[in-house]
């Protein structure tokens, strides 16, 4: 058992309450109660005080504060838009899933509050087109709240409108940031805007617009309930409240994991998922939020989970995607597996990432194949050190941070890959 348990989940709901997903269930346990007194008896300015005060932070990736970007949108710019981003496309990730087919309710019920909190009367959902029963499931619960008259016109006799729609996207990774979902959203080519300016003032349509992602609004509805107070005993103070997990590679027990944010590595490898799932192949290196993350090691497992504790150490926790692996993968192969996805997912938009992550795929293909040359981890570093910080947006990066980790943690192993060929 865990040594850190968390006694009530605050988005993973459906693993304390039996059907949770089902609208009268929902409505059971205090569904959509929070909707209407948001609506009915708190102002927009109230909601984003009390979201600043939680500090919660987007779980997307960035961590940014999610009530600081709500306040940024302008009050006198109409319409505003909110848009959730469902896409979910890192590699590893898979939380979201668990929310959207389990607990869709208490995200309807979070992007109510959060729209009318930042102005908006229109939300979208951008899911990917992959998530085919997601999307369909989203479609229908969303049409059970609207026939109750929790979404629709003159909510709770508010006379505040808002209506949630359902968006597939066509399956990019690059869709997953959030101006390239926007020019999706659309019906553009899903490319990344430059900024500024900023979604907040400039987004979707050219109006106000604040992006989300599924997890973070789920704990909308909790923290208008039980305060920022309650939502900060989990966690630590730069990073409260709790973070699904996703888990995958070689542990005992795989899966979504909701853990308070603070927990070491060591104790969320070893405690709740069950340790390496061989014993005899001790672990070899941490993925810990993502493909787009810098590896991490055993020297690491002592790191806290939070996202400034990972940011401190080179990496991030990211949306929540930590693969293990053990001492069976080989590096090489490890590496040009990432990197030949960012190469295919690379929107071509820019040259660095363009061209950088095709010549990345093509040194590591040739080591791999047994045809590697005297020089190659050298201009694999070569050719990272013109991509970083050179490209568009951050896809270009993450493709570097699989080259980076190899030479930082494994050079010896790339140097005998090499040499065993010559």
């Amino acid at each position: 058992m865990p040594k850190t348990e968390i006694k009530e989940h605050i988005v993973m709901r459906n693993r304390d309450i039996e059907n949770i997903r089902d609208l009268d269930v929902y409505l059971a346990n205090g569904g959509y109660a929070m909707a209407k007194q948001a609506l009915t008896s708190m102002t927009p300015a109230a909601i984003i005080d009390e979201v600043k005060k939680s500090g919660l932070r987007g779980r997307g990736g960035a961590g940014f504060p999610t009530g600081v970007k709500w306040s940024f949108v302008p009050k006198e710019l109409n319409p505003k838009y909110l848009v959730v981003n469902a896409d979910e496309s890192e590699p590893g990730t898979f939380n979201n899933h668990e929310i959207i087919d389990e607990n869709p309710h208490q995200l309807l019920e979070g992007i109510v509050i959060s729209a009318f909190a930042i102005g908006a009367n229109v939300a979208y959902i951008y899911i990917r087109g992959e998530f085919a029963y997601g999307a369909r499931f989203l479609e229908q619960k969303i049409a059970e709240a609207r026939e109750r008259g929790l979404i629709g016109k003159n909510l709770f006799g508010s006379g505040y409108d808002v209506e949630i729609y359902v968006h597939r996207g066509a399956g990019a990774y690059i869709c997953g940031e959030e101006t390239a979902l926007l020019e999706s959203l659309e019906g553009k080519i899903g490319q990344p805007r430059l900024k500024p300016p900023f979604p907040a003032v400039a987004g979707l349509y050219a109006k106000p617009t604040v992006v989300n992602n599924v997890e973070t609004l789920t704990n909308v509805p909790r923290i208008i309930e039980k305060g920022a107070d309650w939502f900060r005993s989990f966690g630590t103070e730069k990073s409260p409240g709790t973070k699904a997990v996703s888990i995958s590679g070689h542990v005992k027990k795989p899966g979504n994991y909701e853990i308070p944010l603070g927990i070491t590595i060591r104790e969320f490898i070893f405690d709740w998922a069950g340790g390496m799932r061989d014993p005899n192949l001790p672990l070899k290196f941490i993925i810990p939020g993502g493909a787009s993350s810098n590896w991490l090691t055993e020297e690491h497992l002592d790191l806290p989970m939070t996202w400034d504790d990972m940011a401190a150490a080179g990496t991030m926790l990211g949306s929540g995607a930590m693969v293990v692996l053990d001492t069976s993968v080989p590096v090489v192969r490890a590496a040009l597996k990432v990197d030949e996805f960012f190469k295919h997912e690379s929107c071509g938009k820019c040259s660095p990432c363009r061209e950088g992550t095709h010549f990345l795929v093509k040194v590591w293909e040739r080591i791999d194949e047994g045809h590697g040359r005297v020089g190659d981890i050298e201009l694999l570093a070569d050719v990272g050190k013109q991509m970083l910080g050179k490209c568009f947006c951050p896809l270009g990066d993450s493709s570097v941070s699989a080259v980076n980790s190899a030479i930082k943690f494994f050079r010896p192993e790339l140097d005998a890959a090499i040499d065993a060929q010559h």
